[in-house]
C-alpha cells in the first residue's frame, strides 16, 4: 500500500487524476460529478464523501486500483477525521428522495449559465445540469450568450436542447451584465448561477433548495467548488495555492452575528464564488442585479460575485455556505493563463472593494478601519509557506494577485466610465 498525503504533490508531479469516492461504497470510484464509474491507477486526488456528504480531498498513489481505494480511505481517516471503513454501513446508498417529498413548497429554481464562445464546455455543463436529481418541473435553464463572435452558441442551444434550455443574448461584454441579463429573464424564486466551464453534481440543486427551505432567513447560498481535472502543472499549482481556502463545513454569515474575523464582511472571497452561488431572486433584483462594471470581460476582470455577497450582508441579509452543493470546475491549463487568472482574481477583489464603498457608502468607515490589516494579510500570504518546497511558486502567484489587487480600483473606475459610454 502506498504512502498518502492530504496535500497535492508539487506541481512538477502533474498530471493527477481527479476522482470521487464515498466511504459507504467500498471499492467504487466515480469521475467528477459521480455519474460515471472509473478504475483509476497511479496518482489521484479524491473528493471523499460519507453517504453523499463531502468531507474533504485527499491525495493517494498506487499502481493497483484495489489498493488505491484503501489508501484513500486511510488518508481520509487520518487527515479528515473520517470513521474507519469497517464502521461505515455497507448498505448501498439509497437514492436521495425528491426534494418535493421533503418540502411541500420546494422552490422553482432558475439556473443561469453565462457563456462566451465556448460551445464544447457549455455542452458538458448543460448536460450535467439536465442530469440533476431535482424534479424537472421545478427548474429551468437559461444560457446567456455574452458578446458572442458568431451564432454557434445559439445554434447549439436551439438545435441540441430545444425547449429544455432558454437562450438569451447579452451583446455587451461583461460578467456582471451577463448575469443580470439572466436574472431579468428568470422565472424562479431562486436564481442559481454557475459557469460554462463547470459540471454540477447530481445533488447540486437539491442541496441549494434544502438550504433555503431549512432556513427561511437565508438570502444567498454558496457551495463547494472542486477541481474537475489536474492534468497540467498550472492546474495543480492553482489547486495547491487555493486549497487552504476550501471549506467543507456549513457556515452562516450575517452582520447580526459577525464572526471573529476582523476583516468581515470585506473578506467576500471566503464566502464562495460565482461558479456556485444562488440568491433569492427578488432580493437580488432589489439590489439592482450585478454591477455592469464588474466581471470577466470588463476592465475590472471580476468582482461581480463578491460585490453581490457583500451587498446581501450589508443590507442585513444572511449568507450560507453549503458544501453539499458541489460543482466541478475546469481551471485553465497553461502557466500563462494561470498568471492571468491570478491577476484577475486580485483585480476583481480590488474592484469589489471600490464598488462596495460606492454602492454602500455607510460601510466606508468600517473598510478604512480594516484596510491596513487586509493589506498586511494579503502581503503575508507570499511568506506563509516559507521553508516549504513549493514556497517559490506560491509566492509568485500571490505577488501577481497583489498586483491585480492594486490595479483593481482603477479597473473598476474604467469600467464605470465605459458603461456610461454604452
Amino acid at each position: 500500500m502506498s504512502a498518502v498525503s492530504q496535500r497535492l504533490p508539487v506541481p512538477g508531479d502533474a498530471p493527477v487524476g481527479v476522482i470521487d469516492i464515498d466511504l459507504a461504497l467500498p471499492g467504487e470510484f466515480s469521475l467528477p460529478g459521480g455519474r460515471k464509474r472509473t478504475r483509476p491507477q497511479g496518482r489521484v486526488m479524491a473528493l471523499v464523501r460519507l453517504r453523499g456528504r463531502p468531507l474533504g480531498m485527499v491525495y493517494g498513489d498506487s499502481a493497483h486500483t484495489a489498493d488505491l481505494w484503501q489508501t484513500l480511505a486511510l488518508a481520509a481517516q487520518r487527515d479528515l477525521g473520517a470513521p474507519p471503513v469497517r464502521s461505515v454501513s455497507r448498505t448501498r446508498l439509497a437514492e436521495v428522495p425528491p426534494v418535493r417529498a421533503r418540502h411541500a413548497k420546494a422552490p422553482f429554481i432558475s439556473v443561469i449559465v453565462p457563456t462566451h464562445n465556448r460551445c464544447d464546455l457549455l455542452r458538458r455543463c448543460l448536460d450535467s445540469v439536465l442530469g440533476v436529481e431535482y424534479p424537472g418541473a421545478l427548474f429551468e435553464i437559461i444560457v446567456v450568450d455574452n458578446a458572442p463572435a458568431d451564432d454557434a452558441t445559439e445554434r447549439l442551444v436551439r438545435e441540441t436542447y430545444g425547449n429544455r434550455v432558454r437562450y438569451v443574448r447579452e451583446p455587451v461584454a461583461g460578467g456582471g451584465r451577463a448575469r443580470s441579463r439572466g436574472l431579468a429573464s428568470a422565472r424562479g424564486s431562486i436564481a442559481a448561477f454557475t459557469d460554462d466551464d463547470t459540471q454540477v453534481d447530481p445533488r447540486w440543486l437539491s442541496a441549494i433548495a434544502e438550504t433555503f427551505c431549512r432556513a427561511p432567513e437565508t438570502d444567498c447560498v454558496t457551495g463547494l467548488i472542486a477541481p474537475a481535472e489536474l492534468q497540467t502543472v498550472a492546474q495543480t499549482t492553482l489547486e495547491r495555492h487555493n486549497e487552504v481556502n476550501k471549506d467543507y463545513s456549513p457556515r452562516t454569515w450575517s452582520l447580526r452575528d459577525p464572526p471573529e474575523d476582523p476583516l468581515f464582511p470585506f473578506t467576500a472571497g471566503q464566502f464562495g464564488g460565482g461558479a456556485n452561488m444562488a440568491f433569492r431572486t427578488e432580493l437580488l433584483r432589489d439590489l439592482g442585479g450585478f454591477d455592469p462594471a464588474t466581471g470577466p470581460g470588463t476592465p475590472a476582470h471580476g468582482g461581480e460575485d463578491l460585490l453581490a455577497f457583500f451587498q446581501v450582508l450589508a443590507r442585513g441579509g444572511t449568507l450560507v455556505h453549503q458544501p453539499d452543493a458541489i460543482v466541478w470546475h475546469s481551471q485553465r491549463r497553461s502557466w500563462q493563463a494561470l498568471r492571468a487568472q491570478m491577476f484577475a482574481y486580485g483585480a476583481g477583489f480590488g474592484a469589489f472593494l471600490t464598488a462596495a464603498v460606492i454602492h454602500e457608502p455607510h460601510m466606508l468607515p468600517a473598510l478604512l478601519r480594516r484596510l491596513p490589516g487586509g493589506i498586511r494579510y494579503t502581503a503575508a500570504k507570499a511568506h506563509r509557506l516559507n521553508g516549504d518546497e513549493d514556497a517559490g511558486w506560491s509566492r509568485t502567484l500571490t505577488l501577481v494577485e497583489l498586483q491585480g489587487l492594486l490595479y483593481g480600483p482603477l479597473g473598476y473606475l474604467r469600467g464605470r466610465w465605459f458603461r456610461s459610454k454604452v
